[in-house]
């Protein structure tokens, strides 16, 4: 294979929520259905998987709400089932996604609540030793940005990436620029897209880092992309087409690839077989 590309896992919700039998919140499967959890991580390791990621990128006070669970609990956990279900033979990834309700003035989250919010999902991440923070699907740079400052505080390696549209803003107005100029005061290791499109719309967004950074790039597209036929809207879910519509990526100089929503180990084996 290359030996310039790592490649990542895939989406680690919706191959969850394929093996459960109970469609809940997937970062319950922590203490209640652990043995999915440490299966999908194991799948992904022999699909070809060297970065993995942590069941933990929503589990932040917020979206813990109610719910009777603690974020320490939750969130160390699931640092721990990946570190130890892989046993070194692939790096643990601790994934960390953005907060579920908006920045003020568009909400009313105050950037001091929110750095608070952070810090204890990081900080409890972070207890279970991973070796590196993930920090992912954002679409806003100042949620991001807040984000960042928590994870800093460690001194772990950071990775970050951004969900587009395919014109190459977030949904919150932020440009690829826009991104890279934000987080250059910060040591992040590799920068990049994940979420929102299939590959094809995706390869054309992540081609505009390399005007603005020399770091890493990270890409991550969904497995599929919209269809519509004028009556019926859904998404088309093919893996051959993911990795055809993938590979022109690397021409973008891409480092780590893998894949988001809808991406199953079948998705990195198949990758992994076609850089081979």
């Amino acid at each position: 294979m290359r030996k310039d590309i790592t490649l990542l896992d895939g989406g680690v919700g919706t191959s969850l929520w394929a093996k459960a039998e109970e469609k809940v919140a997937v970062w319950r499967y922590n203490l209640e259905n652990p043995a999915i959890v440490q299966e999908l991580n194991l799948e992904y390791l022999d699909a070809g998987s060297r970065i993995i990621l942590t069941n933990t990128f929503g589990a932040n006070r917020i979206a813990l709400r109610g719910s009777g669970y603690q974020v320490k609990e939750i969130v160390s956990t699931g640092v721990a089932l990946t570190r130890e279900a892989l046993a070194g033979r692939a790096k643990t990834a601790f994934s960390v996604g953005p907060l579920p309700i908006l920045l003020e003035p568009y909400g009313d989250l105050s950037a001091e609540d929110a750095y608070e919010i952070f810090d204890e999902q990081i900080s409890a991440g972070v207890s279970e030793k991973p070796d590196v923070i993930v920090l992912q699907t954002f679409m806003d740079l100042e949620m991001l940005l807040i984000a960042l400052r928590a994870a800093v505080k460690h001194d772990l390696p950071i990775f970050t990436m951004m969900t587009f549209t395919e014109v190459g803003k977030t949904m919150m107005g932020n440009s690829v620029q826009d991104f890279v100029a934000g987080v250059k005061e910060f040591p992040v290791e590799a920068i990049g897209l994940n979420c929102s499109l299939g590959p094809d719309k995706a390869v054309p967004v992540i081609g505009q880092f390399r005007q603005y950074t020399d770091l890493p790039l990270l890409f991550k597209p969904n497995a599929g992309k919209p269809i519509s036929d004028g009556i019926n809207d859904g998404v088309e879910y093919d893996v051959q087409t993911f990795v055809n519509d993938s590979l022109p990526a690397l021409e973008c100089d891409v480092r780590y690839i893998g894949g988001c929503c809808g991406s199953d180990p079948s998705y990195i084996r198949a990758l992994r077989s076609a850089l081979q």
